[in-house]
């Protein structure tokens, strides 16, 4: 077995803002497994909020060499729980990692992930696309440059009912909000009547990560449905936001790949909670990996290659009526 690994730029259609952050490039580090006439993709984004930076990605995988190189490992599961030494606290460099092992291991069981996990992939729920703050003007510019039935806004803004307001004018869409931890929850309880009333399907992570007690707030006077995303970033998260919030948002970066994300949708699926997988603005081959247990899911954000002003890779290809996957075994994206 042979492990390699390389940085990319994807530069992004348009700037793209959260409430904390902004960027027209994202940097992504692209990991390649080789075994003979074997091989396997994964990916991960740098992220600044979560001190994830290009240079110690590279450096826990570079860590991990030995233990990935010396063979003694016969899955997926088995490489990420012999990892989790080097990875403690990187999950990201381990998603990668982990998103490779599961497209060079199925395709050497000659199956799609999909099909080894036993998933149907006629099941996929609807992506939202995203629309990051902007301007109103080019907020609605973005929408009319991408029509597309479902949007999900992201807010943090001193105007963030007015910006609803002014975007359901021109579409019919549903709406999804993402707050990404601006608001306080007295703000989250005041705006969800309205929000309701617009057509916005659920909110995402209204509150700072930490603020439980507002949370057990917004979930009991909350006019919409609460996701967590910034308050669910590994497994033992999931039963912390029983009963703070109706579903969990897991990110396969930030929960360090799809190994530990089945485990975290199967325990909020156990809990009666709502499940997502979002995305980081990652390039096709973390997008189709998203794609394929896309089948376990409520709900799904996968966009993240759609917002790209070039790909450097080929993989699902998703329309509002179809997600179309490669046709390659495992994970099946390729680099162009």
């Amino acid at each position: 077995m042979k492990l390699s690994f390389f940085v990319r730029d994807l530069v992004l259609k348009h700037t793209f803002t959260i409430a904390h952050q902004s960027r027209d490039v994202q940097d992504t580090i692209i990991v390649k497994l080789e075994d003979g006439d074997f091989y396997g993709l994964g990916e991960t984004t740098t992220n600044p909020f979560y001190g994830m930076t290009a240079e110690n990605i590279c450096s826990k995988l570079e860590e991990s060499r030995s233990i990935v190189e010396n063979g003694n490992w016969s899955s997926p599961e088995e490489l990420w729980e012999m990892g989790k030494g080097v990875f403690k606290d990187n999950p990201f460099a381990q998603c990668a990692l982990d998103l490779a092992a599961w497209d060079i291991f199925t395709k050497k069981k000659g199956k799609k992930l999909y099909e080894y996990l036993g998933l149907d992939p006629q099941n996929i729920p609807l992506t939202n696309f995203t629309i990051g703050i902007d301007s109103l003007e080019k907020m609605v510019a973005k929408m009319k440059e991408v029509d597309w039935p479902l949007y999900k806004i992201k807010l943090g803004t001193g105007n963030d009912l007015e910006i609803i307001r002014e975007l359901r004018k021109h579409t019919n869409s549903k709406f999804r909000i993402d707050a990404n931890c601006a608001w306080t929850a007295q703000q989250a309880i005041a705006y969800s009547e309205e929000l309701a009333r617009l057509g916005v399907e659920f909110m995402e992570q209204p509150l700072a990560k930490d603020d439980l007690e507002g949370m057990k707030e917004v979930f009991k006077y909350s006019k919409l449905p609460v996701m967590a995303d910034e308050s669910c970033i590994v497994e033992s998260d999931v039963k912390k936001c029983h009963g703070l919030f109706h579903g969990i948002n897991v990110k396969l970066v930030k929960a360090g790949g799809i190994t530990p994300a089945l485990s975290m949708i199967r325990e909020a699926k156990s809990l009666g909670m709502k499940t997502m997988v979002g995305c980081m603005t990652e390039s096709s081959i973390g997008i189709t990996a998203i794609a394929h247990i896309a089948p376990l899911l409520d709900y799904v954000d996968m966009d993240g290659a759609m917002l790209l002003a070039e790909d450097i890779a080929k993989g699902v290809v998703i329309t509002p009526d179809s997600v179309t996957f490669p046709a390659g075994n495992g994970i099946g994206a390729e680099l162009d």
